[in-house]
């Protein structure tokens, strides 16, 4: 298994517990990790041998803007079962989300869930 990796993917959304924090929104940083076999794309240098990750990225924009939810663990594992169905390739995916600035009554760079799921 191989590795191909999105690393601080930049989205703004409308998600979390608080009423404001969906009227309002905020920045949501996303990470996804994902194994596959890529050693055909290596070696003949085949985009169509990957994943490609401008398709990942989209998918996880359509993912984050579509829809408001109160948890980011609920954002991360829709984007792992969303990169799972979108690329059979994919054996494992792990995501990560990032709420930027959490509302917790204090000075909190962000808080952070990881989810993986497999085949």
């Amino acid at each position: 298994m191989h590795t191909v990796k999105l690393v601080n993917c930049e989205f703004y959304a409308h998600h979390g517990v608080m009423k404001e924090e969906h009227q309002v929104g905020g920045r949501y940083s996303v990470d996804a990790e994902m194994k596959l076999d890529f050693e055909k794309a290596a070696l003949t240098d085949d985009l169509n041998e990957t994943v490609d990750y401008e398709v990942v990225y989209k998918l996880m924009k359509e993912v984050i803007v579509a829809q408001k939810v109160y948890l980011i663990e609920a954002l991360s594992l829709q984007l792992a079962q969303a990169i799972l169905n979108r690329f059979p390739s994919v054996q494992m995916v792990t995501t990560r989300v990032r709420k930027i600035n959490p509302p917790v009554g204090g000075v909190c760079d962000y808080a952070e869930v990881e989810y993986s799921r497999s085949r």
